[in-house]
């Protein structure tokens, strides 16, 4: 509450005000306020001196209630009435919002709340008369079901993002959904021409000035075209004008959209259309440019009006604030779909969220924004004018200075400029006016990149390189012109080559890592926003050149999905990949901003998600910062938590459509998942299939409990399909990872899902022993408790089974060569690190028979899944020397290693036989002869 008493000439005015109304009565302290703070408030009471009782009533003044301005038969009421109802709500409700204000110091963010609900419902009212009146000489415009088509309104600008001032304009936007003629009048109209009359009516009612004054100043220029286009376009129209016509200003505009009154049917399509125009799927620094660009022309407005002391459009101003969080939602909109709202303070929570800003700076913007809203509510209290000057006359400073509770004018300057100079600085940061990182290339870079000119190049980059410089760039030239580039992507390119060179350069980068680096170029370069971002952020620019220097894996996959571009831009996430136990609450929270209906957007999410944080992992990788084995434990944890989040979502899309099968719900469906091979070994590559096999643990016999009931065993079959389409579908983002069932009981032939007591009786009665081999490294990934439980003791029993030594001699021995035969591709100078002879595949084929034969007798053996941790068993129970125990495990993490260098750098699986390989293979050769003969 304002309590600080009037100065002498405010408190002069207010009494001489109070006795023009009340005469003779004894003055309320709190009415002479606002009489002394607001020429509108003193006009609005000589009309109607009875809404000071109205004032004074507490109850009345803590509602918040938005009522109907026209509660009579639309259709009856008339021009006239319906404009004076309107203009008395408006002033009544002014008054109100005014006292709240101006006397009471009500918090600023409740009081442009509050006024935006009760403009909406202005509008929305005037919106509905309109189409009443209209409706009565045209007839009506119907959908297919027989309902009345109303007029879809948008509220754009402060409107749109529920942020009104007390003498805001309004920016409207008209269209209607469908293109259907009117039904039921004296003659039939086209649509055009029926929404037109309602639009024409609708600003008539809010813009037209009356005896009552006006309701507001109706902006229609954001509207397809501007002022040369049609008042009122159909949904259809208005995709095709953005999807084709849309300019980056319109953009900036349409963030702020925002339908108005009471939702409808079509209010989805409307925002489905606008989305995409708004949103791009990628990080999306094109913004930056524009936002720089509207924002230079709009301080040539400043200096051409002479505007001075604007606290919105000057520097540090209210505009600015808006910049910074509308270019953050621009930028990352698309992909962090919690920043898709048209409120600015909504905006800020979910980037102090999502950690886009730090938190005492998403706090300093708030604070500093919302104390620039206050003033400019107070300037335009004062006389109901739309106005963000700063007053030259005494009374209006006199107010200020009263309000703002400082001594003088000077100090309320003071603290204005203080407030302005730090939304000042973080506009520099986040906008700026050119990265100053990009003064750094020096001008030869410039010569290098547009007249070819190498000799710039002599002592800035090594001389056995310069002519693989020029190749590169000759190549990738060449590669431009079957590109659409654009004017716009050309200037950009033209920027960002020179520094692109001069960080290569400063990176004693050869001319093949170069070329690396202009594919990824080249992959992007018809898509200027990720040169922008490129160009805007040198330091990504710089992590891209270091990445792809350590490994053509990263490159490749970055080229092959340039979104993960976006993963350059914090180096302090990009080489520090999340704890072990962190993926699956990572990709439950991730998934929490995904629209739960969406698959399309569901799947993408997914193969996102993956890609980022291999992209981490990799990173890490080729930095040292973990070792092989981290990696692949990484990887394995990784695919883990999206299958579970796969298996979530599945669940979600069969159990909408045929209901849980009986006994099941969310957190025990009756479901699990068996993962082999490398998934259950903790062995994962960054291009590993995924092995897996489904199983349930439900009678057949039972049904779903939906409006569509399906067996249990046809639930669990549909659901293991969905799991496969999740995962094979190539969409933008390529496939998920390529799943094989095929160690399914039967394979191919064998059903999807399999009750988990068949899979048992299986593995027990029918399968062969490379089966049983493969279940040496078989885990349940995904399952609940009893499951996994269960799970342990069918593996168990069937691992500990007594077997007939030679028969499994014979078995293992015959399988392992029939693979060589057929998969090696071992010669006499190279080796194949995987197939060959004394390699990956001959050290797994030792394992797996080490447990199966001695399991019986020895169940600690099967305790683990990976070979690592099974050959160290084996040596403890004294199955396996302790010298075959190093050389095995030695040799098998050397050549994993080496397999997963070669994997990084795109060399495939063999390698050149020098003498450390070949001592290696013949003594892994000789315990694999000792063992298995």
């Amino acid at each position: 509450m304002h309590d600080i008493a009037l100065p002498t000439n405010l408190a002069h005015q207010a009494h001489e005000r109070w006795q023009v109304l009340y005469n003779e009565q004894t003055p309320n302290p709190d009415l002479l306020r606002l009489l002394a703070m607001s020429d509108f408030a003193f006009r609005v009471l000589q009309q109607s001196p009875e809404l000071a009782d109205w004032l004074l009533d507490e109850t009345q003044m803590k509602s918040r209630d938005i009522p109907n301005p026209l509660t009579a038969d639309l259709s009856v009421l008339s021009e006239r009435d319906c404009f004076e109802l309107l203009r008395k709500y408006r002033q009544r409700y002014w008054l109100k919002v005014m006292w709240l204000d101006l006397v009471k110091g009500n918090d600023i963010a409740d009081s442009i709340r509050y006024i935006s609900q009760l403009s909406e419902q202005l509008i929305d009212a005037a919106n509905r008369w309109a189409f009443a009146q209209t409706v009565k000489q045209c007839g009506t415009p119907l959908d297919e079901s027989g309902k009345a088509l109303s007029m879809m309104v948008i509220g754009m600008g402060k409107l749109g993002g529920g942020e009104l001032n007390f003498s805001s304009d309004i920016d409207l936007i008209f269209c209607y959904p469908q293109n259907v003629p009117t039904q039921g009048g004296r003659r039939s109209v086209e649509a055009q021409v029926f929404y037109t009359k309602v639009a024409q009516k609708l600003i008539a009612a809010l813009n037209q000035v009356t005896v009552d004054g006006q309701v507001f100043r109706v902006d229609m220029r954001l509207r397809p075209f501007g002022d040369s286009g049609p008042l009122v376009m159909s949904l259809s129209a208005m995709e095709d004008y953005y999807q084709d016509q849309g300019r980056e200003w319109e953009r900036y505009a349409m963030l702020k959209a925002r339908l108005l009154g009471q939702q409808t049917p079509h209010w989805p399509a409307f925002y489905s259309m606008l989305r995409p125009f708004v949103y791009r799927r990628y990080i999306d620094f094109s913004v930056i440019e524009s936002l720089r660009k509207m924002k230079h022309m709009i301080a040539q407005e400043v200096r051409r009006k002479g505007l001075v002391n604007n606290i919105k459009l000057g520097a540090g101003g209210i505009r600015e604030v808006e910049f910074i969080v509308q270019a953050l939602q621009m930028i990352r909109g698309g992909r962090d779909t919690s920043l898709q709202t048209p409120s600015i303070l909504n905006a800020l929570s979910q980037l102090k969220a999502l950690e886009v800003i730090p938190s005492g700076i998403v706090h300093s913007l708030q604070d500093n924004y919302l104390y620039l809203r206050k003033i400019e509510q107070y300037l335009q209290a004062f006389d109901d004018q739309q106005t963000q000057t700063l007053p030259d006359d005494a009374v209006s400073q006199a107010r200020l200075v009263n309000l703002m509770g400082v001594e003088n004018y000077d100090a309320c300057l003071a603290m204005l400029q203080t407030r302005m100079t730090k939304i000042r600085e973080e506009f520099s940061q986040v906008i700026g006016d050119e990265p100053l990182e990009h003064t750094q290339s020096d001008e030869a870079f410039t010569y290098v990149w547009l007249e070819e000119d190498t000799e710039q190049l002599a002592g800035r980059v090594d001389t056995t390189q310069i002519q693989l410089w020029h190749n590169a760039l000759q190549e990738f030239k060449a590669a431009l012109t079957k590109r659409q580039v654009g004017a716009r992507g050309a200037d950009i390119l033209d920027k960002l080559m020179p520094c692109l060179l001069h960080q290569a350069a400063e990176l004693s980068l050869g001319g093949d890592v170069l070329s690396r680096v202009l594919k990824i170029v080249t992959t992007v370069v018809s898509r200027t926003a990720y040169l922008e971002l490129l160009y805007e952020n040198q330091g990504a620019l710089k992590q891209l050149l270091f990445l792809t220097s350590h490994s053509q894996w990263i490159a490749e996959h970055i080229a092959k999905y340039p979104i993960l571009l976006d993963e350059l831009l914090d180096p302090a996430a990009l080489y520090k990949p999340l704890p072990l136990n962190a993926y699956k609450l990572e990709i439950r929270q991730y998934f929490l901003r995904i629209e739960q209906h969406d698959l399309e957007q569901q799947m993408e999410a997914l193969r996102q998600f993956k890609q980022a944080h291999q992209l981490r992992i990799a990173a890490a990788d080729a930095t040292n910062v973990l070792s092989i084995m981290q990696v692949s434990d990484h990887l394995t944890a990784l695919a883990e938590a999206i299958i579970e989040q796969s298996v979530n979502l599945a669940w979600q899309q069969m159990t909408e459509r045929y209901g849980a099968p009986q006994g099941s719900h969310e957190d025990e469906k009756g479901f699990a998942v068996i993962a082999y091979g490398k998934t259950g070994g903790w062995e994962l590559g960054y291009d590993s299939d995924l092995d897996l096999v489904f199983v349930h643990n439900r009678d057949g016999d039972s049904d779903t409990q939906g409006d569509k009931p399906i067996s249990s065993r046809q639930f669990y079959l549909k659901l293991a399909q969905r799991l496969m389409h999740l995962f094979n579908t190539r969409t933008a983002s390529g496939i998920l990872y390529e799943l094989d069932t095929r160690l399914r009981p039967e394979g191919n032939s064998g059903l999807l899902a399999i009750n988990l007591e068949s899979y048992y009786q299986y593995q027990l009665q029918q399968a062969w022993t490379w089966e049983h081999q493969a279940i040496v490294r078989a885990r349940l990934v995904y399952g609940q408790a009893d499951m996994r439980a269960r799970f342990m003791q069918i593996r168990a029993s069937v691992l500990q089974q007594p077997r007939a030594h030679e028969k499994l001699l014979s078995d293992v021995t015959s399988m392992r060569e029939k693979m060589r035969a057929h998969l090696s591709k071992d010669t006499d100078e190279l080796f194949d690190l995987k197939q060959g002879l004394g390699g990956m595949t001959d050290i797994e084929f030792i394992v797996q028979y080490l447990v199966l034969n001695n399991a019986q007798h020895s169940p600690e053996l099967i305790e683990y899944t990976d070979n690592i941790r099974i050959l160290a068993c084996a040596r403890k129970l004294g199955i396996l020397p302790e010298q075959a125990q190093s050389v095995l495990s030695e040799a098998y993490c050397f050549f994993r290693e080496l397999y997963h260098n070669q994997s990084l750098n795109g060399q495939g699986k063999c390698i050149a036989k020098d003498p450390q390989i070949r001592t290696l293979t013949d003594k892994v050769t000789e315990i694999y002869v000792a063992t298995l003969t």
